[in-house]
C-alpha cells in the first residue's frame, strides 16, 4: 500500500477537513503527524523542522474565512497564508518528500456558470474573496514554479468548493451551514441572508479528504476541483435545517448574499475516479447531530 508505514505530515491536521484526513490515513497504515497551532507555520524554521524525514506532505494549513472576513479583517488572513504556503512548499522540496499535496479553495475562481480548473488564469478571485482567493492563487502558482524550475512533478492541487461538515467552524466567521444550523438552535425562526436564490456547490469534509488521497493515490499533478458537481440553492439548504428542527425560514432580503452560483466542475476529477459518496441531507444531519451532541443539547 503507498500510505502503509510511511511519515506522513499533515498540517492543518487539527481542522474539519484535517482529522479526517488524518483518520483515513492511520487506517492505511501511515505513521501520520499534524503541524497545527501552536507551530507558527510562518516561520521558516518551523517548516523544515516539521517537514524533516517526511515522505508525504499534505498542506491543508490555512485560516478560515468568509465574505464578510474578506471585507472586515483581509490582512488577517491573506497575508500570513502567503507566509506559510511558501514556506511549507520550500521546506518540503528541501525534505525530498515523495509528494506534496497543496490544497487551494474555490476562492480562486471568478464567478462564473462552472467552474473549471484551465479557466483560473483568465480571470480574477471573485471580489466576495478578493484576499483569500489571491492568497491561494499565489500558492498555486508557487507550486507550478518549483514543478517547472526544479522539475519537482511530485504535487498535487485540490481546489474544494463549499466544505462543511463534522468540527466545522461554528463561531463569528461560520460560513452558510454551521451559520443557519447554530441559528436554527439559538432562536424560534431561522433567519437567512438574501432570498435562498444564490446557488453553492457543496462538500462533506470526509469527501474531500478521500479525494486528497485518491489524488495522491493516482499522482495527479494538474489542478483538481473537489466538490459535488451539482448546485443547491440557499434555500434547498435551510429547508433541510428548517424541516431537521421543524422552525420556520426568515427571509431578510436587505442583507448580502454573495455570488449567485459557485459551482464546479467535476469532469476531471470523475476522470480520475473519483466521486463524492455522502448526499447533502445526509452531510447536514450529521453535522447538526454532531453540533447537537457537542453542545449538550438533546
Amino acid at each position: 500500500m503507498k500510505f502503509n508505514n510511511k511519515n506522513i505530515l499533515v498540517t492543518g491536521g487539527n481542522g474539519m477537513i484535517g482529522k479526517r484526513l488524518v483518520e483515513l490515513l492511520d487506517h492505511k497504515g501511515a505513521q501520520v503527524f499534524v503541524a497545527d497551532l501552536p507551530v507558527d507555520l510562518r516561520s521558516r524554521s518551523a517548516c523544515k523542522s516539521v517537514c524533516k524525514n517526511m515522505d508525504y506532505v499534505f498542506h491543508l494549513a490555512g485560516i478560515k474565512g468568509s465574505p464578510q472576513r474578506c471585507m472586515e479583517e483581509p490582512a488577517s488572513f491573506s497575508v500570513p497564508m502567503i507566509q506559510f504556503n511558501a514556506n511549507m512548499i520550500e521546506a518540503a522540496y528541501e525534505a525530498g518528500v515523495e509528494w506534496f499535496l497543496y490544497t487551494s479553495s474555490v476562492g480562486v475562481y471568478e464567478p462564473a456558470e462552472v467552474f473549471k480548473e484551465d479557466d483560473v488564469w483568465e480571470t480574477f478571485p471573485s471580489k466576495n474573496d478578493w484576499y483569500a482567493g489571491w492568497a491561494k492563487r499565489i500558492g498555486e502558482m508557487n507550486v507550478e514554479a518549483y514543478m517547472k524550475q526544479y522539475n519537482w512533478n511530485r504535487c498535487s492541487i485540490v481546489r474544494p468548493a463549499n466544505v462543511y461538515g463534522i468540527d466545522d467552524n461554528f463561531g463569528k466567521w461560520s460560513m452558510v451551514i454551521p451559520s443557519l444550523i447554530k441559528k436554527a438552535m439559538e432562536n424560534y425562526k431561522i433567519e437567512v441572508w438574501g432570498d435562498g436564490s444564490p446557488i453553492r456547490d457543496l462538500i462533506y469534509a470526509e469527501d474531500v479528504a478521500q479525494g486528497m488521497i485518491h489524488m495522491v493515490e493516482k499522482e495527479v499533478t494538474e489542478p483538481v476541483n473537489l466538490g459535488s458537481g451539482t448546485g443547491v440553492t440557499i434555500k434547498e439548504i435551510a429547508e433541510i435545517i428548517s424541516e431537521y428542527f421543524g422552525k420556520e425560514i426568515v427571509w431578510d432580503t436587505t442583507k448580502p448574499m454573495g455570488d449567485m452560483k459557485r459551482l464546479m466542475s467535476m469532469e476531471r476529477a470523475n476522470s480520475y475516479g473519483f466521486y463524492p459518496q455522502t448526499s447533502l441531507k445526509e452531510g447536514i444531519i450529521n453535522t447538526i447531530e454532531w453540533y447537537k451532541e457537542k453542545m449538550n443539547v438533546l
